[in-house]
């Protein structure tokens, strides 16, 4: 038994960070993790790599404006939005590096000042293997949906000799050479696909840290409750319940401390993420709609359907993570009304009064300092798709 014990304390201490490795890794991977000696080239490459893709999909779009095939164009459009937000979301943590190396150090600081209590630990270990869950599912997620996009376009015969035909690729796009040979042809595929395959991680785990970030929030507000729930204890009323109190004044100001600093992080990607999902919703509905009854309706319908779902889940993390978070600072106020604060001396109930005061401006993430992310949010945006899908339904 004390074998066993001993194990799983070593387990619970080896765990310092509530970011798991794939998030680093990936982060590393797009020069966004702070530190890291390859940063420069990470972000040159991002940056010239993609700024070909999106001027191979303007060529496209140049080339076939006047297709009357809608569902290329719609398929290009789209495709070119989901590289325009990588493009922006990359920029906007590089240009905010430090902020990010503050967020990571108050993390730090979180998991070294639970080492000194079990319970703290247990809970931010919990909220580790939560966030570790949610990472590895979105990452998952964002590996099957872009094989199971460019698989088909993979597996096709096609013969780039014969000039009747346009030859094509894993996302509609225009290369600025000539592709003559059937070897060229599929290395130019295989790379397309393994630059898809590592953006579509970069768009996931870019959401998945807002929801880890949270979630570490989320294990520092149930240790504020703890100690809120164990003020009243015998233990406190024997020794001094002013430095009780200090510790639980200080650790909420350092949680609204670290949500300011997510909401500075993250709105201007919200709002990107705001407008851009809207408008993706919305044509890959209206391209999952004009396949039906097509000859290769069942192939576009899965590419479509795909992209789809994962734009559906984007936005789906966004509102979530500021519901959780509304939800989560309204339990702050509960938490430090249902204790026996009717007991204690009259300068400790107003500094708790204080506490509850505080508790009811709400922390919350903003979609571009306009409007609070949450479920309702999260309405809106599909009820906005439907909207522009009927009338791009109407002019068709």
């Amino acid at each position: 038994m004390y074998a066993d014990n001993s194990k799983k304390r070593y387990k619970v201490m080896t765990r310092k960070s509530t970011i798991n490795r794939t998030t680093q890794f990936v982060l590393i991977l797009f020069g966004i993790w702070p530190n890291i000696s390859c940063v420069m080239f990470c972000r040159i490459f991002w940056a010239v790599t993609i700024a070909i893709v999106l001027l191979c999909h303007y060529l496209y779009f140049w080339t076939y404006y006047h297709s009357n095939d809608m569902f290329d164009l719609m398929d290009c459009f789209s495709s070119f939005l989901g590289f325009f937000k990588l493009m922006i979301k990359c920029i906007f943590f590089w240009l905010n590096q430090r902020l990010f190396g503050e967020i990571l150090t108050m993390m730090a600081e979180d998991w070294s000042d639970c080492a000194k209590s079990d319970i703290e630990m247990h809970e931010a270990v919990n909220k580790a293997k939560m966030s570790n869950r949610i990472a590895n599912s979105i990452i998952t997620l964002h590996t099957v949906v872009p094989l199971v996009y460019g698989i088909g376009v993979i597996l096709a015969n096609v013969d780039v000799t014969d000039r009747s035909i346009k030859p094509p690729h894993i996302y509609k796009a225009e290369v600025p050479f000539t592709i003559n040979t059937q070897s060229t042809y599929k290395v130019v595929l295989i790379v397309e696909w393994i630059h898809l395959i590592m953006s579509s991680w970069g768009l996931g785990i870019l959401n998945a840290l807002l929801l880890i970030l949270i979630l570490h929030i989320g294990g520092q507000i149930n240790i504020l409750h703890c100690w809120l729930t164990e003020l009243m204890s015998k233990e406190n009323k024997c020794n001094s319940i002013t430095i009780k109190l200090r510790k639980i004044i200080q650790k909420h100001q350092k949680i609204i401390y670290f949500t300011k600093n997510i909401e500075s992080l993250y709105t201007f990607i919200a709002f990107i993420q705001f407008g851009s999902n809207i408008v993706m919703i919305c044509l890959i509905g209206f391209l999952i709609i004009t396949a039906l009854g097509n000859p290769d309706a069942a192939e576009k319908i899965v590419r479509a359907f795909s992209y789809y779902c994962v734009t559906n889940v984007e936005a789906f993390i966004f509102c979530y993570a500021g519901e959780y978070l509304i939800n989560k600072s309204k339990a702050i106020g509960l938490a430090a009304y249902n204790i026996a604060w009717y007991e204690l001396e009259p300068e400790y109930c107003r500094i708790l009064l204080f506490i509850i005061l505080r508790s009811q401006k709400q922390l919350k993430l903003t979609v571009g300092k306009m409007t609070d992310l949450s479920l309702q949010c999260f309405a809106r945006i599909m009820n906005s798709a439907g909207s522009y899908l009927s009338v791009l339904l109407a002019m068709q």
